[in-house]
């Protein structure tokens, strides 16, 4: 080959290395980045299951021991025509058959859910859930009426069921069955929390029966915590709040954390309508903190009517938010910007006894007419309070026989008033 033949060749050569190098270099890259691709895509497909796998785990391990509620309650009542065929004039009865004159039989049946916390075959479920079957303040059955369970798999068979013990203030009741033997193999007693450490944003898993579908999973996130929630019970309940789907039917099934553990009893809704006109999910709803069933257990395991003013000590006092008194009434008369008013003072009660004030006389502004001239409870213990809820709060979690010391402004004086708490009734005893 000529020296001529030989410079061409070698810088043909030379360029094909150099393309060849670009080439390897950009497909190198772009393999470099491809991986990195598929390893983020692979990252986030392992993350999203193995959220899936934590609920499966926790559904698989709990599910078998939230139960089908079933609450019956039988009766006899005339034939409704009887009503109407009576109103008619008599020239138009003999138009319509009458009315049967023996009472009809009659079942109302509702429906709701519980969980099992002791391998005795206790159950928790609410207590609005088992209400319409009870002697008013009571535990005893009404005649003709029965309340079973059904556990997941064996749905043909309804297991009898006594209630021990009940709270209305917390929506709480406690049931056992009849026959501890027949809690099948495999329910486990769900274990309960600190709701007290619940974090809003957590992920939580509710099971229930909603509209009679059994076993019904369900998750979601705490949207809130501390919630007043003032219809269920006599009291306000610092309710968790939820955005897990919670049904009709769902009352006193467990909100679990991705522990299993158990944060909250499953309680209310805020209805909206759906198919059918029934009550559906809005996404709000609410249980009782695990913390309050804790609390309260013990109660419920010595049997009959636990309503909280029974168990729990009390002040003895009537009170109001000042918050929701108007600007134009707390200025006039100096109040304070926060605090409780009290408005009566139970007669023998523990109020009555320390020398708390009661409201002295009233004043209209805004159409509305308020109880005023009374003390007002600015702070207990050195802990501020600003609303029923705050009293509440403290005085429910100290026990009988406990002294706590109240700040109180008394026409515009600053006193420092120890109370002895105790056990009040609702009503004056006599």
């Amino acid at each position: 080959m000529t020296k001529r033949k030989i410079v061409p060749y070698l810088s043909r050569m030379m360029a094909l290395l150099i393309i060849s190098t670009i080439v390897l270099a950009v497909g190198s890259r772009l393999t470099g980045e491809r991986s990195l691709w598929h390893a983020a895509v692979a990252q986030e497909s392992v993350a999203f299951q193995l959220d899936e796998l934590n609920t499966i785990e926790v559904v698989e391990r709990y599910g078998p021991s939230v139960v089908a509620v079933t609450v019956r309650v039988r009766g006899r009542q005339l034939d409704p025509f009887t009503d109407l065929f009576e109103s008619l004039p008599p020239q138009f009865r003999e138009l319509f058959p009458p009315p049967s004159a023996e009472p009809q039989e009659r079942t109302e049946t509702g429906s709701g859910s519980g969980f099992l916390i002791d391998p005795s075959g206790q159950l928790i479920t609410n207590y609005h859930v088992v209400q319409n079957a009870l002697e008013p303040g009571a535990v005893a059955l009404l005649e003709n009426a029965s309340v079973t369970v059904t556990f997941p798999g064996d749905e043909d068979r309804e297991l009898p069921v006594e209630v021990i013990g009940v709270n209305p203030s917390f929506d709480l009741a406690l049931l056992v069955l009849e026959d501890p033997s027949e809690v099948p193999v495999g329910s486990l007693p769900v274990p309960f929390a600190d709701s007290e450490s619940v974090k809003v944003g957590q992920k939580v898993i509710a099971i229930g029966n909603p509209f009679g579908l059994q076993s019904t999973v369900t998750t979601g996130i705490v949207s809130a915590v501390g919630r007043d929630f003032p219809s269920i019970g006599r009291i306000e309940v610092p309710m968790i709040q939820t955005d897990a789907a919670i049904n009709p039917g769902n009352s006193g099934g467990p909100l679990l954390n991705s522990r299993g553990e158990l944060i909250g009893v499953n309680t209310a809704i805020i209805p909206g309508l759906g198919a059918g006109g029934q009550r559906g999910f809005l996404g709000i709803g609410f249980a009782v903190p695990s913390s309050l069933l804790d609390q309260n257990l013990a109660s419920l395991r010595e049997g009959g009517y636990r309503d909280v003013f029974s168990t729990r000590p009390r002040l003895g006092a009537t009170i109001q938010t000042v918050g929701t008194y108007p600007d134009t009434v707390r200025e006039a008369l100096s109040m304070p910007e926060a605090g409780v008013a009290i408005i009566s003072v139970q007669a023998g009660s523990p109020a009555e006894r320390a020398g708390l004030r009661g409201s002295q006389f009233e004043i209209t502004a805004d159409e509305q007419t308020f109880p005023v001239g009374g003390d007002i409870i600015t702070a207990i213990d050195g802990a501020a309070v600003r609303s029923g809820e705050d009293v509440q709060q403290i005085v429910f979690n100290k026990s009988p026989g406990d002294t706590v010391t109240l700040t109180v402004v008394r026409s515009g004086d600053e006193l420092q008033i120890d109370v002895v708490l105790e056990i009040v009734p609702l009503e004056p005893e006599g």
